[in-house]
Formats: structure tokens, sequence, C-alpha cells
């Protein structure tokens, strides 16, 4: 196990394994449940995504408003399973990474083998310190979801472990 510190635009082209911590910098999107079926659905009809996904992290988030002085409020990992449904498409379009907690299904892993992605996860329950990492939140698309709106994030070391590679070898098994 290795520790790599990363920018996001770096993560294709790094060796990253199962078990790496990772400490990642660059733009991150959030993404929940409510967003990946809007983001599905704009595709359906034919329009862009709301942020490109070539290349593209996603960290599937619902941060709480952010404090006085501060870019963003508490901002832990959601369960990433819930995303399953729409990963393997978003990875088909270039999605490179996708940051959560919690197992994948058999597609998603199989779509990032496919598309050499990662899946990194961040430490449930440490949402209030994760927010320390992240540097600037911006709301990109579905404002209306409130905390489970796309919003772009600026990461600066911000912790987590390869949790599945692109070789499909897991922590989870």
């Amino acid at each position: 196990m290795a520790e790599v510190i990363a920018d996001v635009r770096e993560l294709r082209e790094l060796p990253i394994a199962a078990g790496d911590r990772v400490i990642l910098s660059g733009t991150v999107y959030t993404a929940r449940d409510a967003a990946h079926k809007r983001i599905c659905a704009l595709l359906d009809q034919g329009e862009p995504p709301p942020f490109p996904l070539e290349g593209a992290a996603v960290y599937y988030a619902g941060p709480t408003q952010a404090p006085p002085g501060l870019p963003i409020g508490s901002c832990g990992p959601t369960t990433s399973s819930r995303m399953d449904p729409y990963a393997p498409r978003l990875l088909d379009l270039g999605l490179a990474c996708m940051i959560g907690k919690g197992n994948r299904s058999r597609e998603v892993v199989d779509a990032m083998v496919r598309n050499g992605a990662l899946y990194l996860c961040a430490i449930g329950g440490a949402g209030a310190l994760a927010c320390r990492c992240i540097k600037e939140c911006e709301v990109v698309a579905f404002p209306e979801l409130g905390c489970e709106s796309i919003k772009r994030l600026r990461f600066e070391r911000f912790p987590l472990i390869c949790a599945i590679d692109r070789s499909a070898r897991s922590l989870f098994i």
C-alpha cells in the first residue's frame, strides 16, 4: 500500500491500486441519486450533462450549508450503491473517478475496468473534518435540490483510500 499525492487531472495516468492512500487535490463535483437521475434524463434528451464528464471525479455527497467564513459545511460521503444504476453510463462517457462509501455492483466494477476508472472511499462520519480540505464550493446545476444540487468543489489534499482500482481489485472482497 502506497500513498499517492494526486491532482484529479492526473488520476487516469497514475498507478493507483486498491488499498493505496490517495491525497487528492483539484476540481470534484458532488452528485447524489437525485442529481444522477437528472443527469441521465438530460442525456436521454440529447442534452449535455451539467459538467464535463471526461476525466471528471464525482463525490457522492450532499454538503450542508456553509457556516460564516467557510466555503462549505459538513461534507461526508453517502452510500455509493444508490448511484449504481447510473454509474456505468457515466463511466462510459468518460467519468474517471467516483468517491463515496461502501461496495459497488458488478456492473459498476465492469464499467470501471472497461474505462480505466477508480473508486475512492472517504471516511464516513467525518464530514465536519472533510470540509477542511474543501477550499471552494459553487452550485453548478439543479439548485432546487438543495444539498443534493450539483456543486463544483476544489479539494486541497483530501484524504481518500482507493477501494476498487482499474483492475477490479477491491478492498470489499
